[in-house]
């Protein structure tokens, strides 16, 4: 393929105004200076699966190398025609990301969390894009010493990410890895922090996960297929050794599954955690024996899931098994391959579901959500009573967190609302006393009492109710249908996205935006059945749900049916490009990032990350019967010529999770089929991945983009 340029002006112009080449990417003027729309070649590629035939004119945007010159000269003239469309924006966007940016307290610091002999945090000073991760002897800090400073390290980087931190036994050397180049693929160091020297031990192309055996003589971590990216061997490094001759503990052999490590509480053990979607499981590494094997803790069994943890000579496993919205079960050591000696600890209950726990040496303490709404209580081990933790906003999330360590005397949880800043609270495992730890600072006039959050049950089509958080400034809400609504969702992996606060959507708030979180099904909001109701051969539920969801907000008066925005990322891109396909009149701006668009084939394609790994998500297109159903959905193959939205498409070069083509095949395909003349822009950070830009500061760029996107589209319409 021949190399092409960037052309504007009369000489663009002269060239290519009323031109249509095939087989040759372009860019089409229409007046001197003005830069339109590009228009990419197009090279038919025929796929053919089930006696059925597509025609994939975009396929040729596939480049896993990410150096073809027509691919990345097509990206060039995508993001040249986005600056110029967005321009006029540029001021507004300055003026938003100087707002946003002026609420974040510039010097920050995160809660310490005491891990054997230190108090471990990390600190954000000024300007500063990274943080400093520091350790001292006790919670206040008093002798702090810096373990890690990521700002110097990321210098020259145009993107540097951080992975886990994982501290020897003794406290002497610390492991991490970096990734510099947004493919989450990891290269792991070790620092030795008493001299603050670097041992020269290197391991490359590896997840970020790193545990310590307990001799402080080597540790484990997971390499990654370089194909797939799926972390799929456990090695053991001794340290001092080339990381040819690491020991391999454990290979996953079956590509649907996912491989992660972490050690006991106790320190006594390592899990090597196999988990698909459908499917889980653990093996169990001896952290004392320099020579381990790897002892499956129980058999894996499809359609059945458990995690385990250890509190001395018992085992406490969270599992599904004959429990729709899962258990908590015991085992002693002794016992734990015999699962009719598992006994309950937190009984099935088909209404509530048990999220997640934590062990400590005398009690328990367990996270459940009913009817979408969290809980959490206090078991003493030792007599069995109990008592719920208790918080001011009737509809919340809080999660447990920072409680590292067995003999903790009080449990830590991490608590916000969609009015209530991030906070960190302490109750006292034995009276239940609770002590604020910290709560995140909003600088500027903020003052919770100017907003208001509510929880609605939107009824959908087939009849299921769909929880709605919602929140919006109350002087500048009548619900009366004038205010613009901002519409967000997801609805997949059963990733539930709770009601929490943002400081950045506080500029959404105080222009008079209702903010909403559709609760649609394929998150697990109402439990695992929600969940299954909004995957595979359920999945148009979860677009559904948001069509109707939308419907209902703008007739109950949250929202001007003309002045709705719609917002999702990766499978909530997904969510994006269906409903534009099925209900575009419905929306006045749509933003997707990084969407999962071109959903059939990605899932037949099983040397991209991640695809295998999804079957039980999306189905096996293979099979006729899923691969029928979801080309009937996904959104690349649905594009038809009809008008579409206003529409922002953002990814990222080096993304590994939805590769960059997907989104740029879904934007020239809705370039040549849709018969509006509504704004369509793509933008492609060049050195960013699926986590989009690095640094605390470069992120909020890219939501004042997005915000000024759809004030821009506001304004257009007098308002």
């Amino acid at each position: 393929m021949s190399r092409h340029i960037l052309l504007t002006g009369a000489l663009a112009v002269s060239l290519l105004s009323g031109c249509s080449f095939q087989g040759e990417s372009h860019v089409k003027a229409s007046s001197p200076g003005e830069l339109s729309a590009p228009v990419a070649k197009k090279i038919p590629h025929e796929m053919t699966i089930h006696g059925d035939t597509r025609v994939d004119n975009y396929y040729w945007m596939r480049d896993d190398a990410r150096q073809d010159p027509d691919v990345i000269a097509h990206l060039n003239q995508e993001n040249a025609y986005a600056d110029q469309v967005l321009a006029h924006t540029e001021p507004m966007q300055a003026k938003l990301f100087d707002e946003i940016k002026g609420r974040i307290v510039k010097d920050d610091a995160s809660v310490p969390v005491k891990k054997g002999s230190y108090f471990y945090s990390s600190e954000v000073e000024g300007d500063n894009e990274y943080r400093t991760y520091v350790r001292a002897k006790d919670f206040a800090g008093t002798d702090k010493t810096v373990i890690l400073d990521v700002n110097a390290l990321a210098k020259g980087h145009e993107f540097y990410s951080i992975g886990q931190l994982s501290v020897s036994p003794n406290e002497n050397l610390l492991a991490y890895g970096e990734d510099t180049l947004s493919r989450r693929v990891y290269t792991i160091q070790v620092k030795d922090l008493t001299t603050g020297e670097y041992l020269d031990d290197k391991i490359e192309g590896a997840s970020s996960s790193i545990v310590w055996q307990n001799d402080n003589q080597a540790f484990y971590y997971i390499k990654k297929d370089p194909q797939t990216l799926l972390g799929y061997q456990v090695y053991r490094h001794r340290l001092g050794t080339p990381q040819s001759a690491d020991t391999l503990i454990y290979e996953e052999t079956d590509t649907s599954y996912y491989t992660g490590l972490s050690k006991s509480k106790d320190g006594e053990q390592i899990f090597i955690w196999h988990s698909s979607t459908e499917t889980s499981g653990v093996s169990l590494v001896d952290a004392n024996d320099p020579n381990a094997t790897a002892q499956v803790f129980y058999p894996r069994e499809t359609g059945i899931e458990y995690e385990v943890a250890k509190r001395g000579e018992w085992y406490y496993i969270y599992t599904n098994y004959q429990a729709v919205n899962f258990r908590l079960m015991k085992v002693h050591q002794s016992e734990r391959d015999d699962r009719s000696q598992w006994q309950d600890v937190i009984a099935p209950n088909d209404k509530v579901q048990l999220v997640d726990f934590t062990l400590f040496d005398n009690h328990l303490v367990y996270d459940q959500r009913e009817n979408g709404l969290p809980r959490t209580t206090v078991r003493n081990l030792t007599t069995g009573e109990e008592y719920q933790l208790t918080f001011n906003d009737s509809a919340y999330a809080s999660y447990l967190t920072g409680n590292a360590e067995m003999d903790n005397t009080a449990v830590r949880v991490y608590y916000t609302s969609l009015t209530t800043p991030g906070t960190y609270y302490e109750f006292d495992l034995a009276s239940g006393e609770r002590e604020m730890l910290k709560q995140n600072q909003v600088l500027g006039d903020f003052n919770p009492d100017n907003y208001q959050s509510e929880r609605v049950m939107i009824t959908a089509r087939d009849g299921a109710q769909v929880p709605v958080s919602l929140v919006y400034r109350k002087d500048r809400f009548k619900k009366d249908g004038t205010n613009p609504l901002y519409q967000y969702g997801y609805g997949s992996y059963g990733a539930t996205m709770d009601p929490m606060f943002s400081t950045t959507r506080l500029s959404l708030l105080d222009r008079g935006f209702v903010f909403a979180i559709a609760h649609i099904r394929g998150s697990e909001m109402l439990g695992r059945p929600w969940y299954d109701d909004g995957k595979k051969l359920n999945k148009k539920n979860t677009f559904n749900d948001f069509i109707d969801v939308t419907k209902a907000l703008t007739a109950q008066g949250y929202g001007d049916k003309d002045k709705v925005f719609a917002v999702g990322g990766s499978a909530g891109g997904l969510l994006m490009g269906a409903i534009i396909n099925q209900a575009p009149e419905l929306y006045l701006g749509v933003a997707a990032h990084v969407p999962f668009v071109d959903t059939v084939t990605t899932m037949l394609d099983e040397s991209i990350p991640l695809t295998t790994n999804e079957y039980d998500e999306w189905g096996n297109p293979n099979d006729k019967t899923y691969y029928e159903y979801m080309l009937s959905y996904s959104p690349y193959d649905n594009v038809s010529a009809q008008d579409y939205p206003n529409l922002l498409v953002t990814t990222g070069l080096h993304d590994s999770q939805v590769q960059y083509f997907e989104p740029m095949k879904w934007v020239a395909k809705l370039r040549e089929l849709k018969t509006d003349n509504h704004t369509l822009v793509f933008k492609t950070d060049m050195e960013a991945g699926h986590g989009g830009a690095s640094g605390r500061f470069k992120r909020i760029k890219e939501d004042a983009l997005e915000y000024a996107f759809f004030f821009d589209l506001l304004d257009k319409q007098g308002n």
